[in-house]
C-alpha cells in the first residue's frame, strides 16, 4: 500500500451506516437522515427536561440528582459531537471530514465518553454511601464533595482524550482513508495508518486500563457492598426500597458497559464493517437517549419533578 505524509492528508472519508454505493443514496437522503434526526432531537429534549426538573424542583437537589444533571448534560454533548456531522453528510451527500475535524471529533467523543465513565462511578459512590452509611450520607456526601468529584472527572477526562488524539499526530496514513462508521472513532483512524501504530495501541490499553477500569472497580466495589450491606436487613420489604434506588443507576451502568463492551469485541474479532458499525450506534447513540426515560421512569421524584415543569411551562404559554 502506498503510503502518503499524514500533513498530505486533507480528508478522511466517513462511509456511515453502509459501504454500499448503491444503497447510500437511498438510506442517506430519506430514511437514515429522519432516523437520526429524531433521535437527536428526543435525545437533547429528553435530557435538558431532566436538567430542567432537577434546577427547578429543591426536592431533588440532592447529590444523586446533581450527578445525574452533569449526566444528561454530557450526553447532550456526546450526541452533539457526532450526530449533526452525519446529518449534514447525509443532506448534502458528502462523506469527507477534514483531518483536523477527524481528530478533534474523536478527541471530543473520549473526552465526553470519559466525563460519562466519572460520573458513572461518582454515582456509585453516592448509592454506597446512601445504603451503607445512611446516618453520615449527608455529612459524607456534602455539596463541596459533590462538585469536587464533577471537578475532578474533567481533567482526567481531558487528559485520557488529549493523550491518544495527540499520539495519532506522528502517523503517516495509506491512500485508503475512508472510516466505516458515521463518526471519527480513534481505533479506526488508528487502523488506517500505514506507519507503526505499536505506541498508539499500547496507549489505547494503557489508558483503557486507568481511566476505564479504575471508574469500572469503583463502580463493582460499591455494588458489591451495596449488595453485602442489603442482604444483612431481616426485612424483605426494606431490601426491596434500598435495591430500588440503585435500579436506574444499574440499568444505565449496564447499558454504557454492555455497549462499549460490545464496540471492542466486534473490532477485536470481526472484519465485518457492517457489525462494527451497528455496535458503535448502539454506544454513541443508545446510553444518551434511554438514560433520561430510564431514570424518568423508575423515579417517583422526577416524575413528580416533571409533572410541575410542565405545569409551570403551560401556565406561562
Amino acid at each position: 500500500m502506498r503510503c502518503t505524509n499524514q500533513t498530505a492528508v486533507s480528508e478522511f472519508l466517513l462511509l456511515g451506516l453502509t459501504d454500499d454505493p448503491e444503497l447510500q443514496p437511498l438510506i442517506f437522503s430519506l430514511f437514515l437522515f429522519i432516523l437520526f434526526l429524531s433521535i437527536y432531537l428526543i435525545t437533547i429534549l429528553g435530557n435538558l427536561l431532566i436538567i430542567l426538573a432537577v434546577s427547578s424542583d429543591t426536592h431533588l437537589h440532592t447529590p444523586m440528582y446533581f450527578f445525574l444533571s452533569n449526566l444528561s448534560f454530557t450526553d447532550i454533548c456526546l450526541s452533539t459531537t457526532t450526530i449533526p456531522k452525519m446529518l449534514v453528510n447525509t443532506q448534502t451527500q458528502d462523506q469527507s471530514i477534514s483531518y483536523s475535524g477527524c481528530l478533534t471529533q474523536a478527541c471530543f467523543v473520549l473526552f465526553f465518553a470519559g466525563l460519562e465513565n466519572c460520573l458513572l462511578a461518582a454515582m456509585a459512590y453516592d448509592r454506597y454511601v446512601a445504603i451503607c452509611h445512611p446516618l453520615k450520607y449527608t455529612v459524607i456526601m456534602n455539596p463541596r464533595l459533590c462538585a469536587l468529584l464533577v471537578l475532578l472527572s474533567l481533567p482526567i477526562s481531558t487528559v485520557n482524550a488529549l493523550l491518544l488524539t495527540l499520539a495519532v499526530l506522528h502517523l503517516s496514513f495509506c491512500t485508503d482513508l475512508e472510516i466505516p462508521l458515521f463518526f471519527c472513532e480513534l481505533a479506526q483512524i488508528i487502523k488506517l495508518a500505514c506507519s507503526d501504530t505499536f505506541i498508539n495501541n499500547v496507549l489505547i490499553y494503557v489508558a483503557a486500563f486507568i481511566f476505564g477500569g479504575v471508574p469500572l472497580s469503583g463502580i463493582i466495589f460499591s455494588y458489591a457492598q451495596i449488595v453485602s450491606s442489603v442482604l444483612r436487613i431481616p426485612s424483605v420489604r426494606a431490601r426491596h426500597k434500598a435495591f430500588s434506588t440503585c435500579g436506574s443507576h444499574l440499568t444505565v451502568v449496564s447499558l454504557f458497559y454492555g455497549t462499549g463492551l460490545g464496540v471492542y469485541i466486534s473490532s477485536a474479532v470481526t472484519d465485518s464493517s457492517r457489525k462494527t458499525v451497528m455496535a458503535s450506534v448502539m454506544y454513541s447513540v443508545v446510553p444518551q437517549i434511554t438514560n433520561p426515560f430510564i431514570y424518568s421512569l423508575r423515579s417517583r421524584d422526577m416524575k413528580e419533578a416533571l409533572r410541575k415543569l410542565f405545569r409551570r411551562v403551560s401556565s406561562v404559554l
